[in-house]
């Protein structure tokens, strides 16, 4: 008997139809050893020797996988590769006691086809080490600052707080983002348009951009006093054309996907959360319908663009086949394994073709159309445009003032066929330079600047990628995490605000441990693990040059902190047993409790007064302009001097036209 251990059941199941009755594919759920729950099982006196042990719940698979390797003439190891899926492996042959040099092979594969299965058992190798330290290492020092400085915020803030390296960092982004949308001052600003008018009663739009030769930027209009000024100008200038391009553009494709960009894009696409992304993706990667989804690769196979092409050519026609197969080059220095690109495992295989025998869930489903479709996307020819730029002058006899208009029509949908693409088709009259042009209407438009938006799961695994934090395996868990600890929480425009807890969190390791939340240090760390990764490094000096400071600095820092006092006292009375309410904090932020406890178990939710955002009213001008909730959580702004003023509107007031009036 050969017997095969992969992961997951479905991943056996789907290995399974590919090979001959003699194999035998069992899976091993995941991990079968992990450090132990319930003490810090890593012994920094030892070279930071990590003490794995089998979990309870685990105890009865690794006992039948024994049992089927005692009677197995070889066995082969097939789980993922990457650090995660070779340390599967190597712990794998620990537990069952394995003679990795006799009996063990270890595949790795990019998909789960019946191609990639024969070649990959054509070429079996031995357990990369270098990659199961990397996780190791990275699995040693969030056990170390978790296990460590989480006893810190129990014994300095309250119990039941925890801090993560990489998750206190995604935290700080969120919470230092709140910081700087609550201290904005918005700023008034004006745009000037124009209407204009051809001698054959053609009308467009034109946006001022220069004055007496001076490009203007954004907030120089700075009132209406100015733009008045401006405006009374226009209305005595005469207009004519003073140039007039016309190009032909092309727009590429974008390169199909890597694990943060599918997360972005299920994200705004299709409303998935990174986790629920990664879930779907893992069962089509597993079901055999895409390839491995944890890369942050672009590389992309020889047979695969051939067969896009193919299906390119047949479906959709010949001028859609482009010249030579689109490669993209791998952008990212941080990427790491040689896996491909997130693509189909069969280009061929149009999501309309799944149909019930396919036998996926509705979002499967989405998910393998948006996949899909970007990588045929990326195979086809860009789109092609005919754009238009329109300068015009308006002489004054006090000014001179200079207008663009810009204009863009579609000649070619190219990979806009298969991947949509929101852009704006705007077509211009036919103008000669030196043409005069009548005036129609100014239009001077009131604004206002805006705060910084806050993160969505898109933007902040963006983010995390752009600074070099995290890899593909950890984004969807880092967003999680912060979730499950109630120290973030989503509005109902899917973005996150940070909550009480999570505020004072941050402002304790922002005071007390910078370092271990700062970016940079943090993205190094990550640059590390990819050392180790490649053989460059041994992960005991990783890991000892990040605790040994940071230890002492955490001894040094029991002995000076005190513990904050997050209890308030209040003048309310409990009306239970008469004893005075005081202001705790818990998970969710602060609340109002008896005094009497546990004696007397009465609590309170307390009611916040609205936060401003340093606007006066634009219905009334007298009341402030606050920030308000709905009962099911959606955010809108209104008047503090409600009901007395009943303005109000879903948009921060930048814009007049947002509101409606009391």
């Amino acid at each position: 008997m050969n017997l095969v251990i992969v992961e997951s059941p479905t991943k056996a199941k789907t290995i399974g139809k590919f090979l001959p009755k003699e194999f035998t594919v069992e899976s091993s759920y995941g991990h079968v050893r992990d450090l132990p729950k319930g003490r810090l099982g890593v012994d920094p006196e030892n070279n930071f020797t990590p003490q794995y042990v089998i979990p309870r719940k685990n105890q009865k698979r690794v006992t039948a996988l024994k049992k089927l390797a005692a009677k197995a003439e070889i066995i082969t190891l097939a789980t993922d590769e990457d650090r995660e899926g070779e340390a599967i492996a190597w712990h794998l042959i620990h537990a069952l006691k394995l003679d990795e040099t006799r009996d063990v092979k270890r595949i790795v594969f990019h998909e789960i086809t019946k191609s990639a299965i024969e070649e990959a058992l054509k070429k079996p190798r031995q357990i990369n080490t270098a990659l199961v330290d990397a996780q190791q290492a990275r699995r040693i020092l969030d056990r170390l600052v978790g296990y460590k400085l989480s006893p810190f915020l129990w014994k300095k803030v309250r119990g039941g707080l925890s801090a993560g390296r990489v998750q206190s960092v995604a935290l700080k982004l969120i919470a230092e983002r709140e910081e700087e949308i609550q201290k904005f001052k918005p700023e008034e600003y004006w745009s000037i348009d124009v209407d204009l008018k051809t001698k054959r009663d053609e009308i467009f739009e034109a946006n001022l951009a220069s004055i007496d030769g001076k490009s203007i930027e954004k907030l120089e209009i700075k009132n209406e006093k100015a733009a008045k000024a401006i405006e009374t100008n226009l209305n005595e200038s005469e207009f004519k054309v003073t140039g007039v391009t016309k190009r032909a553009t092309k727009k590429n494709p974008l390169p199909p996907f890597t694990t943060s960009t599918l997360q972005q894009t299920a994200s705004s696409r299709l409303y998935f959360s990174a986790k629920k992304t990664m879930m779907l993706a893992q069962r089509l990667y597993e079901e055999g319908r895409i390839t491995y989804m944890r890369t942050d690769s672009l590389n992309l196979a020889n047979e695969a663009v051939l067969t896009a092409k193919d299906w390119i050519t047949e479906s959709l026609g010949k001028e859609y086949a482009a010249d030579a197969p689109r490669y993209f080059k791998t952008k990212s220095r941080l990427a790491q394994e040689a896996h491909e690109a997130i693509r189909p495992t069969r280009p061929d295989f149009a999501p309309q073709n799944l149909g019930g025998q396919a036998k996926l869930k509705d979002d499967e489903v989405k998910l393998y159309d948006l996949i899909w479709r970007r990588f045929i996307a990326s195979q086809l020819p860009p789109a092609g445009f005919d754009t238009t730029l329109l300068e015009i002058e308006a002489s004054s006899a006090k000014s001179k003032y200079g207008f663009r208009a810009n204009g863009q029509i579609l000649r070619f949908d190219g990979f806009l066929k298969i991947w949509p693409t929101k852009f704006s088709e705007k077509e211009l009259p036919d103008v000669k330079k030196d043409e005069e042009l009548d005036l129609v209407e100014v239009k001077s438009v009131e604004h206002f600047t805006e705060p910084p938006p806050r993160y969505n799961e898109a933007s902040l695994v963006k983010t995390l990628e752009e600074y070099g934090i995290g890899r593909p395996s950890t984004y969807a868990p880092i967003i999680s995490v912060i979730q499950d600890r109630g120290y973030v929480e989503k509005d109902s425009n899917r973005r996150f605000t940070p909550t009480e807890i999570g505020i004072l969190v941050n402002r304790i390791l922002k005071e007390h441990f910078p370092e271990v939340i700062d970016v940079g240090f943090t993205a190094e760390l990550e640059e590390d693990f990819d050392k180790i990764a490649s053989g460059k490094e041994k992960w005991p000096n990783v890991v000892k040059e990040f605790y040994i400071p940071f230890n002492e600095h955490l001894l040094k820092k029991y002995e000076e902190v005190e513990k904050e006092n997050l209890i308030e006292e209040t003048d309310v009375k409990c009306e239970l047993c008469g004893k005075p309410m005081v202001i705790k904090f818990g998970r969710f932020g602060r609340f109002m409790a008896c005094s009497g406890y546990p004696e007397c178990k009465n609590t309170k939710t307390i009611k916040e007064p609205p936060k401003t955002i340093g606007m006066k009213c634009l219905g009334c001008s007298e009341g402030e302009v606050v920030i308000r909730k709905t009962r099911k959580g959606r955010i809108f702004y209104g008047c503090s001097r409600y009901p007395d003023c009943n303005w109000s509107s879903w948009q921060h007031p930048g814009k007049k036209e947002s509101g409606t009036g009391n």
